[in-house]
């Protein structure tokens, strides 16, 4: 007799570019239910600027992913061929191959193909949206996330044009579609800008404008003109202050300047003040563990200190710095971790500590939205996914507009569920 319960058949990895021309690996899942077969897809994305504590994608001597490739079809398929379609179950199975620290055996992004392909395939043989099946497994109601829209770029995106490395619009709105739609404007209210100061730029790799001025201020100035007041609409910035810490003399580099933990701590101070700065990723070096800690408790009631290379979606680290209190929000990338039960496991833990989350994409992205249901799923304060301008930042804000629609319509379906079990329960009679 023919089961009908699903079942895994097999597994396939490919080799793709990402957004800066790397190499990086698809992953397909083909699942197997009675005489029928069905499949999902997933793209992994690869970064840039890099917390030194990220889980190891896997790569060749030359850059390639043969090896990566290898992990999935020789490795993980083997071990997961048979199992019923259960994603947090097959990711623990992918998980009992590599006991190393940070996943050099198998490799993160090996894994989290894998993974993001079967939660993938679970929500279509479900026929569910993928972000209703991330919010059932992750236990955390839907949400609409801000947009935090890269709009100026810097730092190691931008061959170090400007100091900090992502210069943020951070959009809300009462619907997806209409914080959509104000982002592409003020988008094109900065490009508008940058031309009437005949400013030279070139895009940076996450498609914001990369500006090359020795004046701190003037990004920000620049994007508080555009804003116009806009209560939801405010500016953050990634510093990625690893990449200009310089060790050999234990200070900052900013502007061909050295400066100490504490002149940065009160440039960050007063850009907060001068200009409504509400939040700060990676302020400092993710090991200088002591300006974390006084910049959340200098401004950190007014301004959203994030840890991301310090924090790099790791339970383990969660844990280690937040009875510190170094941070007050969290980036969650999939792929510093390397499967998403420990990306719940990592997202779960930071809001024990009352972090705000925030779903973010790579500096090298594909055309998989994956990231945008997955902050919808897990209901994440904001999500980063680039600027416009690029086809694999596209596709995320494409993709969340599609969502809008699906979640409209789950309320609608909830909606005309509880009427009808109330007209049920009016209906019955009493005994």
């Amino acid at each position: 007799m023919l089961s009908l319960e699903p079942r895994i058949k097999n597994c396939f990895a490919k080799h793709i570019t990402d957004s800066r021309g790397m190499a990086t690996i698809e992953v397909e899942v083909v699942a197997k239910i009675g005489l029928d077969e069905v499949s999902a897809k997933a793209a992994v994305p690869s970064g840039k600027s890099t917390g030194s504590e990220e889980a190891v994608a896997l790569r060749d001597a030359d850059g390639g992913i043969l090896q990566a490739i290898d992990s999935v079809e020789k490795k993980i398929a083997p071990k997961i061929a048979g199992m019923a379609l259960d994603s947090e179950d097959i990711d623990h199975a992918i998980l009992s191959l590599d006991t190393t620290r940070n996943k050099e055996h198998i490799g993160a992004n090996a894994m989290l193909g894998v993974s993001m392909a079967v939660m993938r395939l679970e929500a279509k043989v479900k026929n569910i949206p993928l972000w209703k099946l991330i919010s059932q497994k992750s236990g955390y109601p839907a949400g609409r996330p801000i947009l935090y829209m890269n709009t100026l770029n810097g730092g190691a995106h931008a061959d170090f044009c400007l100091p900090f490395q992502e210069y943020i619009l951070a959009v809300g709105g009462k619907t997806l579609t209409e914080s959509n739609e104000k982002a592409i404007a003020i988008f094109e209210k900065v490009r508008q800008k940058l031309a009437e100061k005949k400013m030279d730029y070139f895009m940076g790799d996450e498609g914001g404008f990369a500006l090359r001025t020795s004046d701190l201020e003037e990004p920000f100035r620049i994007l508080t003109d555009c804003i116009e007041k806009d209560p939801n609409i405010f500016i953050a910035i990634d510093a990625a202050a690893s990449e200009f810490y310089r060790k050999e003399n234990q200070k900052y580099e900013l502007n061909g300047n050295l400066i100490s933990r504490g002149d940065l701590l009160m440039l960050y101070k007063g850009l907060s003040e001068k200009y409504d700065l509400k939040s700060i990723e990676d302020p400092f070096y993710e090991k200088d563990l002591t300006g974390f800690e006084e910049i959340t408790k200098w401004i950190g009631d007014s301004v959203l200190i994030v840890g991301d290379d310090l924090t790099v979606t790791n339970s383990i680290m969660i844990r280690k710095y937040g009875d510190r209190g170094l941070v007050n929000g969290m980036i969650v990338k999939p792929n510093q971790i390397g499967t998403m039960v420990e990306t719940f496991g990592a997202i779960h833990d930071a809001r024990k500590y009352g972090w705000k989350i925030i779903v973010s994409h790579r500096s090298g992205e594909t055309m998989d939205p994956f990231v945008a249901d997955l902050a919808v799923g897990v209901g994440a304060y904001g999500i980063k996914a680039g600027a416009h301008t690029q086809p694999e930042r596209r596709a995320k804000y494409d993709r969340l507009l599609e969502i809008e629609k699906e979640l409209v319509a789950d309320a609608e379906q909830e909606q005309t569920k509880k009427k009808d079990r109330a007209l049920e329960r009016k209906n019955q009679p009493y005994y």
